[in-house]
Parts: structure tokens; sequence; C-alpha cells
């Protein structure tokens, strides 16, 4: 595990308070404990099918093949997971290397996670794949968060699990 700053709310119950409060994990799916998988789940499917309304399988059969990326905010007697993304190098997904899953905790929205996030998905997705072309699959209502990193939309809007998505390049 590394230890990576990220910038975040003084919020009392999730968001990191003090940068060392922060830390990212890189695992592979057999790396990842009973515990640590178990908040993973709990994060996609609190943000992706209860908040936003969509079920969807979410077990797709892709995450043995990914790396993850963990980002925890550790307090004396917990950490709590505030932000994920699976990561799969080129050729395991797409013919790019792609990043997907990207989720925050409601908690620390707004404070720079999703872009501390996204920084070290990028950068972890580099030292895999050194000047290899990244692919997404974007939900449509963020695609100018995405736009901002760098990425350009590459196809025609298409609905997937009841969402409306954009495929991204970068």
């Amino acid at each position: 595990m590394s230890k990576t700053s990220a910038r975040a709310a003084s919020h009392p119950g999730i968001a990191p308070q003090h940068p060392d409060d922060f830390f990212w994990q890189w695992s592979r799916f057999s790396e990842l404990t009973v515990e640590d998988l178990y908040a993973v789940v709990r994060l996609r499917e609190a943000v992706f099918v209860v908040e936003q309304n969509c079920p969807y399988p979410d077990a797709d059969g892709r995450d043995p093949k990914a790396w993850h990326l963990l980002g925890w905010v550790q307090r004396p007697t917990e950490r709590a997971l505030v932000a994920y993304a699976r990561i799969f190098e080129p050729g395991a997904r797409y013919d790019e290397g792609s990043i997907g899953r990207v989720v925050t905790a409601p908690d620390v929205r707004g404070t720079g996670v999703g872009k501390a996030l996204m920084a070290e998905a990028l950068r972890r997705i580099e030292s895999l794949a050194p000047g290899q072309r990244i692919k997404i699959a974007a939900q449509r209502r963020i695609e100018d968060f995405y736009l901002a990193l760098g990425f350009r939309t590459v196809s025609a809007p298409y609905e997937e699990d009841g969402i409306i998505h954009v495929d991204m390049l970068r």
C-alpha cells in the first residue's frame, strides 16, 4: 500500500481531515482481503445500484482480471473506503488500457477526492502500460469531468444498464 495525499473537506464522519489520514491501496483481485472486497462491493452497490437506482450485474466476471485501486480514510480505530476504481491493462477489456467502476463515497464528493482518484488511476495505468491509450465508458452526466482530465469523446451516446454512456479515449 502506498500513501498519497488527497484534499478533502473536514467531514466529521468519513472525509480525510489530514493528508496522512488518506492512503491508496493497489491490489490484484487475489490480494484483496475479504474485508477489502466487502468494502468495494458495499461502495459500488451503494452508489451504482441504490443511489443511481440502477439494478445491474455488478459481478460481471471482470474483477479477477483487473487491478483494484482503493482510497481509504484511516482513523485510529477504523478505516473507511471513500474512493475506488478498477484498472485493466491493454488487452484485458479493450485493446487499450481501461479505467472503470470509478466511484467516490457521497460524503467526499466535491472535495477533490474524485480528481485525486483519477490522477492516481492514470498514474497507475501509465506505470502498467507506458504511453498507451486509455479507454473509458463514461456516464454522460459526468463527461465534462473526464474531458477536463484530457479524455475525448469517441462515440455517440448509448444506453448501458439504463444510464447513458459515451466511450472516451486519452
